[in-house]
């Protein structure tokens, strides 16, 4: 491997890991809550302010469709906080619906876009293969208060703030690696450490994680694959790989 490759490959890399940071253990208060599609609603709704955004005559990736987006998922996610008291076990079904709408409303603005098919590829699909160092010290400088209240002050924050935390990680995370890796790195490593008590499910999900984003990132530069994809199946891979081991020493050390 280059030294070309390593300098697109490693901060992509430490992009990840920037996504990981707050995914994993919000990923845990999600499958706690039950609301497991809650990121790919606020994902989708920040999605579609870059594209409001787009359509006004923003550039996409411009300071003014990043302010869209974290109104648009704060606004989504203000509206899942409301509907929470009211919703009960119907939750998840409102929050389908909102994904849809967000969804459909994006292929609808972009319909006569000549470059519509693109911008949406890049939004699910994401181009974590483009970010730069610029991208990953900024998304580092959000990312380290988030953490920060997360982790002291999350029982004083309350729903509100855990929506509120939430939106704006999301919103981070879509311009940085797409909605399907928001999904998968949210949901994954949590589905695969429930079992195991705060500390250690960090720590393991955390490696998941990591492994899941080398490798994929590695798989998609020496095949030539969309990164996107690849690392979706890594993460997966990882999370299986790496649940069976726990397994083998939980059942070793009876």
């Amino acid at each position: 491997m280059d030294a070309t490759t390593l300098s697109i490959i490693v901060p992509a890399l430490v992009a990840g890991c920037i996504v990981l940071l707050t995914h994993v253990p919000l990923g845990r208060e999600v499958i706690k809550r039950g609301i497991i599609f809650i990121d790919l609603a606020v994902a989708q709704i920040a999605g579609l302010g870059v594209i409001l955004a787009y359509q006004l005559g923003w550039e996409m990736h411009g300071i003014e469709a990043q302010v869209a987006a974290v109104c648009s998922a704060l606004a989504g996610a203000m509206v899942m906080r409301a509907l929470q008291d009211r919703a009960g076990q119907h939750m998840e079904a409102y929050i389908g619906v909102i994904f849809i709408l967000a969804a459909t409303a994006s292929i609808l603005l972009l319909a006569n876009s000549p470059h519509g098919s693109e911008h949406l590829k890049e939004l699910l699909v994401g181009q974590i293969l483009w970010v730069d160092w610029l991208q990953v010290y900024y998304a580092a400088l959000i990312t380290i208060p988030v953490v920060i209240a997360w982790f002291y002050f999350r029982e004083r924050l309350g729903n509100t703030g855990f929506y509120i935390l939430f939106a704006i990680s999301v919103t981070l995370s879509v311009q940085l690696v797409g909605v399907y890796l928001v999904f998968t790195s949210l949901i994954v490593p949590a589905l695969a450490t429930f079992r195991l008590v705060q500390k250690q499910a960090l720590i393991v999900g955390g490696i998941i994680g990591f492994t899941g984003y080398l490798t994929g990132l590695l798989f998609s530069a020496v095949f030539d694959l969309p990164s996107g994809a690849v690392i979706v199946w890594c993460l997966v891979i990882s999370a299986i790989v790496i649940s069976m081991l726990l397994s083998k020493v939980s059942y070793a050390g009876k």
